[in-house]
């Protein structure tokens, strides 16, 4: 026996039992009486039991009617709530908790502050913030949102583009005063370079010859790291050169710390930065605040962009 019920089905039943009539019922539901009375038959048809005695003048409902009236009323009641509850999640202000993952350097470095701004702005959004560089399971590990940089695999998630990433090799001025000369990427063989393991070939670097060709150019160095703000250090502080992103960089440019060499020369674009979620259709409306501050923060220019010209 099916024992089902649509929502549809019980509010047809109750404005039924409440009305009397099926003239008045689908009165009170803006609903032609033929229809409150096919709904009110499906649901007994289903439950495989007549809910209501029909005469020429009144309905009225049966034993079975009354007792199954009496627990569909609050559970409807419940439900009704419920669904005007969880609405409000998908509209008027931002509210509730968001999980985010976001790539440890670059989250730390420009999303921080941002992240701070958006609890002053919202504050009936509450943040769980994972700094990570793996592309974690969105769907599966239940996160919001993530940030990704990078080229994004193909996969069912909506991506949103803010901001292209520029590569570049730099290095300290008291370093370039005393090392080899550098005009050319085949010169990187007598320099020490500091390597990202994070990188899918971290003992090569590439480039963009003239003939529009891809250069491989074998690195060596004495460290080598995960970390991409440990290179960062290591670089100002001389120990060699560093191939990284303008987001990486830009304040140790901007203040001198470190200089850009071989600028001549192109290097691979890998991907851009992304605001990556599980879906637009029904997104709650902190997810879609949330995704829309970062984007603000990266318009008319990223963050590291305003950062390198003051």
């Amino acid at each position: 026996m099916q024992q089902s019920a649509d929502l549809e089905s019980l509010e047809a039943f109750i404005a039924l039992a409440d009305a009397g009539s099926f003239a008045l019922a689908g009165r009170r539901l803006g609903r032609d009486p033929t229809i409150v009375s096919r709904r009110v038959q499906a649901l007994e048809a289903r439950l495989g039991v007549r809910l209501a005695e029909r005469s020429t003048r009144r309905v009225t409902l049966t034993e079975a009617g009354r007792c199954y009236l009496d627990r569909v009323r609050p559970l409807l009641r419940e439900l009704t709530a419920a669904n005007r509850d969880v609405a409000t999640f998908a509209q008027g202000t931002p509210r509730g908790h968001l999980r985010v993952s976001l790539p440890t350097s670059f989250g730390r470095m420009w999303l921080s502050p941002m992240i701070a701004g958006f609890l002053k702005a919202y504050p009936e959004v509450t943040i769980e913030a994972e700094f990570s560089n793996r592309f974690v399971d969105i769907i599966g590990e239940r996160f919001d949102l993530a940030v990704r940089l990078g080229v994004l695999p193909d996969s069912r998630l909506v991506a949103r583009r803010l901001f292209p990433r520029r590569r570049l090799v730099c290095a300290s001025p008291d370093y370039l005063e005393r090392a080899a000369p550098l005009q050319q990427p085949g010169d990187i063989a007598h320099h020490p370079c500091l390597r990202y393991t994070g990188k899918v070939n971290p003992a090569v670097w590439e480039f963009i010859d003239v003939d529009n060709r891809l250069m491989t150019v074998p690195i060596t160095g004495g460290l080598a790291s995960d970390d991409a703000e440990v290179l960062v250090d290591s670089a100002v502080a001389g120990l060699g050169l560093l191939y990284g992103t303008d987001w990486l960089v830009a304040r140790q440019l901007a203040s001198g710390a470190l200089v850009r060499v071989l600028a001549d020369w192109r290097i691979p674009d890998e991907g851009a930065i992304h605001i990556v979620t599980p879906s637009v259709a029904g997104l709650p409306t902190k997810t879609r605040a949330f995704s829309d501050w970062l984007a603000a923060g990266f318009h008319p220019d990223p963050p590291w962009v305003c950062h390198a010209r003051t």
